[in-house]
């Protein structure tokens, strides 16, 4: 067989077919994209991220508003005998503080994301550690809230109350849930304060709106320290206009252009 004939490589380090013609190495072709579903899932993305940042703050206020009200009525849950005596005096009341606060923890992930994709333009870093922190914290918040839908069910079905506090009590103090108790402070308290300064730095919000989202932490410990939800819901209603900001920003078209 000739060189002429053969595939091979040519004197210049090219290969060669048959007829002796240079081939081109050249990467494949993309395969070709749809541009109308590229809009769609863009826009998708966006009206979703935008909707969860509108939403989720207020379910919050609505979870805090109900315990305020249960606290202003002697409710605590300070030990397990004391949440199964809050949930026998006020069973609908708190389901729905159950079930608001199960809501807006499930809500909050996605506007934590939205909020962080839009301070990444001018703070990558930061917003890549406060949305993940943030996300996270709101992700143990809601498995913390599962547990509560067994006390109202102890008291809801009856039985040895005195052993049903010990079962609490115990659950509470195991270790091997501990951290995700800490993982949720730490995301609801820091992980959202670095958010609000991420979007603050970023100027991808008004000024006001990441000093609202701020707000949050400094008022749930006022609120806790002074035992008094109410500092809380201010603190949760304040947010919830930080928050209302970035689902406007995220509205606006070019709001969808950065992936997260």
């Amino acid at each position: 067989m000739t060189p002429a004939s053969s595939l091979g490589e040519g004197e210049h380090g090219q290969a060669v077919v048959s007829d002796s013609q240079p081939v081109g190495r050249t990467s494949l072709p993309a395969p070709p994209t749809d541009p109308a579903f590229d809009r769609y899932e863009t826009g998708l993305r966006r009206f979703g991220l935008a909707a969860a940042a509108f939403l989720a703050p207020w379910f919050i206020v609505a979870c805090n508003t109900g315990w305020a009200l249960a606290q202003a009525a002697g409710a605590s849950d300070q030990t397990g005998a004391d949440a199964l005596a809050a949930a026998a005096a006020h069973p609908a009341l708190l389901h729905n503080v159950v079930l608001f606060g199960m809501l807006g923890a499930l809500l909050m992930i996605p506007a934590t994301l939205g909020a962080a994709r839009l301070a990444g333009r001018g703070a990558a870093k930061l917003s890549f550690i406060a949305g993940t922190l943030t996300a996270a914290g709101y992700a143990c918040y809601l498995a913390i809230l599962l547990t509560d839908l067994t006390t109202i069910a102890m008291v809801r079905v009856g039985g040895p109350m005195a052993d049903f506090a010990g079962v609490i009590d115990a659950r509470q103090e195991d270790a091997a849930g501990t951290w995700v108790f800490l993982l949720f402070v730490l995301g609801n308290l820091v992980g959202t304060f670095l958010l609000g300064l991420a979007l603050w730095r970023s100027r991808s919000i008004a000024r006001w709106a990441a000093a609202a989202i701020m707000i949050w932490p400094p008022t749930h410990i006022v609120g806790l320290a002074a035992g008094v939800e109410w500092f809380e819901v201010a603190g949760a209603a304040v947010q919830g206009l930080g928050f209302a900001a970035v689902g406007a920003r995220l509205l606006r078209r070019d709001g969808g252009r950065r992936r997260f």
